[in-house]
């Protein structure tokens, strides 16, 4: 592949220990610089990865080192930095959301011209949702008709030290966990036509519970539990739920229900895990072979598939989307009504299985 691809991160929160377990190693790419608000953290990473340099912002998105902007940041954040790398000419991959609003979204993908824009999540590059995808296109359940996606938790303020922006604009369960399954839903059922949403904020305040801010309370300021249905063009509808407000769940993370059976999705915030199916009148699920998708692959295996085939499989249309339908499950809760999506990206061809030592090697 000749020199590696040349990375900066902007951002070295929690996530970012995920992106350098993949890539900080990785023979196709080099880190070459790193960006945080705290300036002692970002020359903490960068003194750990040979030839790295702790930057401001600025230097980064103009150092010509840098090909492509990682930028981990807080999704407050995300459009600025966004824009400043793309204003520079340099290819930006992002945490999602893509932005904190659909009209920043709208704005960032307009500047691309033409420079890449990726955005996470890259977890459905993965084995678990690649593999249910190419069962449902073998036809194990027949024609999908119907789809099932959970996630509930208790709150990030149990485990996260500084928690805050999960309770901002831009944050909430939605925004936060939705990205992974809507992603999911996008790629097993296609683009959705409309949507309609219902909310609540149980909590107007939150208790961080560990770290150096344990016992802190902390201000709610977005809905905390959404539900909705989603209508995709294709026909099939999905009923989503997501919440900070419940403790625990039995629910599987992601069912699709067809015409002659149901197939069961990992969860779709990891890059594996087990695809079941259960048929007709069956009364036992069967796991499905892995056969597609990236094997044991990490956070950043968006990148290094867009660097290797040139593929818009995380491309920003797709997150656009996303976070269209996500805005418009906030405005139907909002109004009481149903409300139509204007986006309408196809899906990627499904990723081919590529095992560890391929994806890994140079």
């Amino acid at each position: 592949m000749g020199q590696p691809h040349g990375i900066g991160i902007v951002g070295l929160g929690v996530i970012s220990a995920q992106y350098l377990a993949t890539l900080g190693d990785h023979p196709d790419v080099r880190i070459v610089a790193t960006a945080d608000l705290d300036h002692a953290r970002a020359e903490e990473i960068a003194n750990g990865i040979d030839g790295c340099r702790a930057l401001s912002v600025d230097d980064l998105v103009a150092d010509p080192a840098v090909q492509t902007v990682l930028n981990l940041t807080v999704p407050a954040a995300h459009a600025e930095i966004a824009s400043k790398a793309l204003a520079a000419g340099k290819g930006v991959f992002g945490e999602k959301p893509l932005a904190a609003t659909l009209a920043d979204a709208r704005r960032i993908v307009g500047e691309r011209d033409a420079s890449w824009l990726g955005c996470a999540p890259d977890t459905v590059l993965g084995t678990g949702v690649q593999t249910a995808r190419a069962a449902l296109e073998a036809g194990a359940i027949g024609r999908p008709l119907a789809a099932t996606a959970t996630w509930v938790s208790a709150g990030h303020e149990a485990w996260h030290p500084h928690p805050d922006f999960y309770y901002r604009a831009g944050g909430g369960p939605l925004l936060d966990m939705g990205p992974y399954y809507l992603t999911t839903l996008f790629h097993l059922l296609g683009p959705v036509a409309r949507v309609s949403g219902a909310s609540s904020r149980p909590r107007d305040t939150r208790t961080i519970a560990s770290g150096p801010r344990a016992g802190e309370v902390i201000p709610v300021e977005v809905d905390t539990h959404v539900t909705g249905v989603l209508e995709h063009v294709g026909g099939a509808v999905s009923t989503v739920t997501f919440s900070f407000d419940a403790p625990v769940s039995d629910a599987a993370p992601i069912e699709v229900y067809g015409e002659t059976g149901t197939l069961s999705v990992p969860d779709p915030n990891l890059f594996d895990g087990e695809v079941r199916v259960r048929a007709g009148r069956q009364d036992e699920w069967h796991a499905v072979t892995e056969r597609a998708g990236y094997e044991h692959a990490g956070r950043g295996i968006g990148i290094l598939d867009r660097i290797r085939t040139g593929s818009d499989r995380t491309d920003a249309a797709i997150a656009l989307h996303v976070l269209e339908v996500m805005t418009a499950l906030q405005e139907s809760a909002r109004t009481g009504t149903r409300v139509e999506i204007e986006t309408r990206p196809t899906p990627p061809p499904v990723v081919p299985f590529t095992g560890k030592e391929q994806w890994r090697a140079g």
